[in-house]
């Protein structure tokens, strides 16, 4: 092409095969992350089940009664084990143009009812369990978004969320004020907050997997 200064239809036809077999390869290749991402998925699942027979699971999750008493969490261990979850989080991968992928990437609750135990109660006066039905309880997501090939995965500006307040195992209602436009990028969001003029505080970041819908209690 340099030598003939000029884009031959011998040429043409050589780069359109190029092209395609680029293509296949990123398709395939595209197909062996998706692959790789259910199989560590399956991988954490069977973990976190162990950790669950063992002795159950934290704060927010469901738990899982051996009959035998569960030793007190630390927060410092909490809060770490939160912020491991969160980064640890696997990429959604598909094509740009799957414009209907939800906000729901979220693992479907098996359950029907969950016994919820309180982490703050524990160590206080034994501890307090909670028995939530299923319409009670907002799963986490399974997969972050990339905010630049799936932007209509995530939640938009000004959106009413509920988010984990950071450093805390509680969920509060919250604005979106600005959504991540990196794939490492963290929401950007305002808790609700009476003491403040505006009604809301200043902005804290909070990781994909602990930003989630509002569920509306319907009124009898």
């Amino acid at each position: 092409m340099k030598t003939e200064g000029k884009v031959s239809s011998y040429f043409k036809t050589k780069l359109r095969g190029l092209y395609k077999t680029a293509m296949s390869d990123a398709e395939a290749e595209a197909d062996i992350i998706r692959k790789t991402l259910d199989k560590i998925a399956i991988i954490k699942a069977l973990r976190s089940d162990r950790r669950s027979a063992r002795g159950g699971m934290s704060s927010g999750q469901g738990y899982q009664d051996t009959g035998e008493p569960r030793k007190a969490m630390r927060r410092g261990v909490l809060m770490t084990m939160l912020q491991q979850a969160a980064s640890q989080l696997p990429m959604m991968i598909g094509k740009s143009s799957e414009s209907d992928i939800s906000l729901a990437s979220f693992n479907t609750p098996p359950c029907h009812r969950y016994d919820v135990d309180d982490i703050d109660e524990e160590g206080k006066n034994g501890k307090e369990r909670h028995h939530l039905s299923r319409r009670r309880v907002v799963p986490l997501p399974k997969m972050k978004a990339n905010p630049q090939t799936h932007p209509n995965a995530l939640f938009k500006k000004d959106q009413v969320v509920m988010a984990l307040y950071p450093q805390t195992t509680c969920f509060y209602k919250a604005w979106i004020h600005e959504p991540p436009t990196r794939p490492q990028d963290h929401y950007s969001v305002s808790f609700e907050d009476t003491s403040y003029a505006d009604g809301f505080a200043p902005p804290l970041h909070v990781p994909q997997r602990y930003v989630v819908v509002v569920k509306e209690t319907k009124r009898r």
